[in-house]
């Protein structure tokens, strides 16, 4: 008897576990989300895309969820997961102790880092045929063809020096003198005439250093042309020095904090777009936010031949979803996120949003 209500109690056990669970995956979950192309963006038709949402659409069918999305501001989105309105939010936020404290999160989907939005400025004509000059490379070639020359005109001389005394000769001092003025204006003239080798050795010098000569001049003066005709590309800002003596301007995030901590200033804008609008107009001139961000928004707003984001990190992002605290998804949404990430076809997703 004993035996038949444990087997009875069991089977009670089992249906009621298996209803329980049926009406756990037939819940809808409630997803908030905020607008951050490319990792969320808001179609024209107000479906939603994006790197965050295609990751997400994939996991929900590899599970089995069904959801409807939500869409509110970064503080809206903190504070509808942090109070348990939504069930996940799925928008490219980072992970840090602070929000740690109050949420949970998955592991990262996706790395990145702050890096620094500045304008690019052409520098043409005398700048930069002033900062060539004085430039180390430079006054290397310089002194390079001085040395050359010395050498021309120190072999020249070993020649002449005896059997051609009229050019070259007349003391040391001055048969060196007139050797290296001879091996001067061959290379750059050919001659003037008023100096010429009579020694066989002297004249196959001649030869060799005539033909250098066209070479050196012809390389010389394409050098200088280039200086005066091409443009190049520079930015004000190199690195986050320069953040200290410009004006600098991020959205409330964690890269505000990142400039508090460094005891940067900076004017807070409400979106990125807004930061570049002012950076493209000169009423700012550097904008520290996610790399992927800045640089997709550039492309996309047409500012790809005025702003210009700089080879560099400033502190490393992670990207994660973000839970209530004490969430039951937290664990079966890692398992499928570190499966995800890892497929060909979430390297094809990065490639679609943000290219090669």
């Amino acid at each position: 008897m004993n035996l038949k209500k444990i087997i009875c109690l069991l089977f009670f056990l089992i249906i009621t576990a298996a209803s329980l669970n049926a009406k756990q995956t037939g819940k809808t979950l409630i997803v908030g989300t905020k607008i951050a192309e490319p990792f969320v963006i808001k179609n024209s038709d107000g479906t939603w895309s994006g790197i965050s949402i295609d990751l997400w659409k994939r996991i929900a069918d590899s599970l089995g969820y069904k959801y409807k999305i939500k869409e509110y501001d970064l503080a809206g989105l903190i504070n509808a997961v942090k109070n348990r309105k939504i069930d996940i939010a799925v928008s490219p936020l980072t992970i840090t102790s602070e929000r740690e404290r109050i949420l949970d999160f998955t592991h990262p989907y996706f790395i990145t880092g702050l890096s620094i939005a500045t304008q690019v400025k052409e520098k043409t004509g005398l700048v930069r045929v002033l900062n060539r000059l004085i430039s180390f490379d430079f006054l290397k070639i310089i002194f390079g063809l001085f040395l050359l020359l010395f050498i021309v005109g120190f072999v020249t001389w070993i020649f002449e020096r005896e059997k051609n005394k009229e050019h070259f000769g007349d003391g040391k001092s001055k048969g060196l003198g007139s050797s290296f003025w001879w091996a001067a204006v061959t290379l750059t003239t050919v001659g003037y005439g008023d100096k010429t080798p009579k020694t066989t050795g002297g004249r196959l010098i001649a030869i060799i250093w005539m033909l250098a000569g066209l070479i050196i001049i012809s390389s010389f003066t394409a050098a200088i042309t280039s200086a005066l005709t091409v443009t190049q590309l520079e930015t004000q800002i190199q690195d986050i020095n320069d953040l200290y003596k410009v004006r600098v301007a991020t959205v409330k995030s964690s890269s505000g904090n990142f400039l508090n901590s460094r005891r940067i200033n900076y004017t807070e804008y409400k979106s990125v777009q807004e930061a570049l609008k002012n950076l493209a107009e000169n009423k700012v001139d550097a904008v520290v936010y996610d790399a992927p961000i800045l640089k997709y928004l550039i492309k996309k707003d047409g500012y790809s031949s005025e702003l210009r984001v700089l080879p560099l990190t400033l502190d490393p992002l992670f990207y994660g979803f973000a839970l209530p605290a004490g969430s039951k998804l937290r664990e079966p949404l890692n398992r499928i996120i570190l499966k995800e990430i890892n497929f060909t076809e979430w390297k094809k997703v990065l490639s679609e949003y943000l290219g090669n």
